[in-house]
């Protein structure tokens, strides 16, 4: 069995863990960002239309900037104010509007567990984390946690990114934080230092915290309301205490949550050593044909074909030019040659390889995939006739292409 964590890993202090507590809710008091979700949950009488509100916006924000999330949401709320207008909605809409927030299966499993609240459980929200978490498709433990303390105000800690950074660096957590074991253990330690009284608050205080002053990179640590309580912080300025035994001496004893014995203190770093990750794995390379077939439209304008993704996997729905994943290392001779057999299917009629227009190349990064689209264009005289056996299809103009629910990446390729 693993070791357990030394004290001085822990909050076990209950003096120093209402200091903190009363530092850090009267720091957000004070200092917290004007959020639309935020006025929303703090205005909203009804409970289940707060925990809708807040839903909505934890999962818009996993993965994205608060900057970029504010448009969306706000948008969203006034397009889809309760969960039953949301769960009367279509994918396509729900696409459309999440188009270039990325990681499109967020909206989809969003109205999934909408639909799934109204059908199955009469329009009411499940009221606690664990409930949340266990009927609603596409809530996990953080956003369950963060629903439940915010909207229902149950004392259960939540742990995110930005929690992790502070609580490593107030417990001074050096091992790999990506690592289950580590993640457990600072569950543990949110659910012992959320306060009983404002949960919510809190929880979305040391959410704040770590987003506006204890940052990835130069922290604000001078402006950090719980700057007694940081080990880190400590070690920064005192160094190692001698001959008083200290966290950082903890991995003498093979202490699970110490950094390892190979990458010890880096004093240039200072609260910075913490926290540790493993090394991202690097992205699957990744390139694909896509064609631009055009037309003039009734009245002139040029239009463009797109079609319909599959339901599930990268980009699910969405819709894009007809596209064709390209085998590692083909030549650009090749390249056109597999293009225009797969355009064959879309047009109806062959293609000639050499009468596709080379454009360009697009790079787009996924979290996992470096994608390079290689792009070629494709005039088209007279009409085309659709074959509806095919995947969904349609032509559309560009003003048309912006408003459909089309891919950030697709975007570029325009």
């Amino acid at each position: 069995a693993p070791a357990p964590p030394p004290a001085q890993h822990l909050f076990s202090d209950p003096a120093e863990v209402e200091a903190l507590r009363g530092n850090l809710l009267a720091w957000y008091d004070k200092c917290k960002r004007d959020l639309p979700w935020r006025t929303l949950a703090a205005t909203e009488p009804d409970a289940d239309r707060r925990a809708y509100a807040v839903w909505v916006s934890e999962i818009m924000l996993q993965q994205t900037q608060v900057a970029t999330v504010i448009d969306y949401y706000n948008r969203w709320m006034q397009k889809w104010p309760t969960l039953q207008a949301l769960a009367q909605a279509s994918l396509e809409e729900v696409n459309e509007l999440w188009a270039g927030l990325g990681y499109y299966s967020r909206g989809k499993r969003l109205q999934e567990a909408a639909r799934k609240v109204v059908s199955e459980l009469a329009s009411r929200m499940p009221r606690t984390a664990e409930d949340l978490q266990k009927l609603l498709p596409g809530v996990g433990r953080y956003t369950a946690g963060a629903i439940a303390s915010i909207s229902y105000g149950q004392a259960t800690g939540v742990v995110d990114g930005n929690v992790i950074r502070v609580l490593c660096r107030l417990r001074c957590v050096g091992a790999d934080s990506s690592s289950p074991a580590v993640i457990d253990r600072l569950w543990d330690m949110a659910n012992a230092l959320v306060d009983r009284s404002r949960p919510g608050d809190f929880n979305q205080a040391l959410m704040e915290l770590g987003a506006t002053v204890c940052v990835p990179k130069a922290p604000l640590c001078g402006e950090c309301p719980v700057k007694q309580h940081c080990q880190a912080r400590r070690r920064k300025l005192f160094g190692k205490p001698v001959p008083v035994p200290d966290v950082e001496d903890c991995g003498v004893g093979g202490c699970p949550l110490c950094p390892p014995a190979t990458e010890p203190w880096d004093s240039s770093l200072g609260v910075t050593n913490f926290p540790r990750k493993a090394a991202k794995k690097q992205p699957r390379v990744a390139r694909t044909a896509t064609c631009m077939l055009e037309r003039r439209g009734c009245h002139g304008a040029p239009e463009y074909l797109i079609v319909q993704r599959p339901s599930s996997g990268l980009l699910a729905g969405l819709w894009e030019f007809p596209s064709l994943p390209l085998a590692q290392g083909l030549q650009e001779e090749k390249q056109r040659e597999v293009l225009a057999d797969h355009l064959r299917a879309w047009t109806g009629q062959p293609v000639a390889a050499g009468g596709l227009r080379f454009i360009g190349e697009v790079v787009h990064i996924f979290s996992h995939i470096h994608q390079t689209y290689v792009v070629y264009s494709l005039p088209l005289d007279g009409d085309v006739i659709l074959d509806p056996a095919l995947s969904p299809s349609r032509w559309v103009t560009e003003e048309e292409f912006h408003a459909a629910a089309v891919s950030t990446a697709m975007k570029k390729v325009l």
